[in-house]
């Protein structure tokens, strides 16, 4: 039977994609360091990426927009960005082992798990790759709007973020639908 892990990354900041990793992964290959992505550190996790991307099986990257996510919401968009990654797989997953609660509706068998991403090894190495490849989308942001700061905190609700939207306003990657960027957006 082929296992799919997925797993999404960026729900809780107020700017950028959401993005969703599928990964199916070789048996025989062991990937030292697979971990969830919020207990690694940045250099690990990049190096991590790198191997799972060059010793996967198949793997593939979804996302949904700022906009998606103001015109359907953030759980529909997470769902969508997963659909979008199993769907992108070179080989399509008997089941694929959603991280969570929440299952997108997909052509194969589905299967939450609860905190996947700290005990099955393909919903780790989706984490990983979710987490790494919206933190680099996040960085190309940060070339065009170098005053938010975007490379630091990744569209967090920090307080670097939170002054920056105040002095220059909404930028096109803001989820409008959000309250601290809505109540800059639309001030009473």
């Amino acid at each position: 039977m082929i296992e799919a892990g997925v797993d999404e990354a960026g729900r809780g900041p107020l700017a950028g994609p959401v993005f969703a990793a599928a990964v199916i992964l070789d048996d025989a290959i062991d990937i030292k360091g697979l971990d969830d992505s919020k207990k690694i550190s940045t250099i690990k996790r990049e190096l991590i990426a790198r191997k799972i991307q060059e010793t996967a099986l198949s793997w593939s990257i979804g996302l949904s927009t700022a906009q998606e996510i103001d015109e359907i919401n953030i759980l529909k968009a997470s769902l969508l960005a997963m659909k979008r990654a199993i769907e992108g797989l070179d080989i399509f997953p008997d089941i694929a082992l959603i991280d969570g609660q929440y299952a997108p509706k997909t052509k194969c068998k589905v299967q939450t798990i609860i905190r996947g991403d700290q005990s099955k090894k393909n919903i780790m190495a989706a984490s990983i790759l979710a987490k790494v490849g919206r933190d680099n989308y996040m960085k190309e942001v940060d070339i065009r709007y170098p005053e938010y700061g975007f490379k630091q905190h990744k569209g967090y609700p920090t307080k670097m973020h939170l002054e920056a939207l105040k002095l220059y306003g909404v930028t096109d990657e803001h989820r409008l639908s959000f309250k601290p960027v809505k109540m800059i957006n639309e001030p009473n």
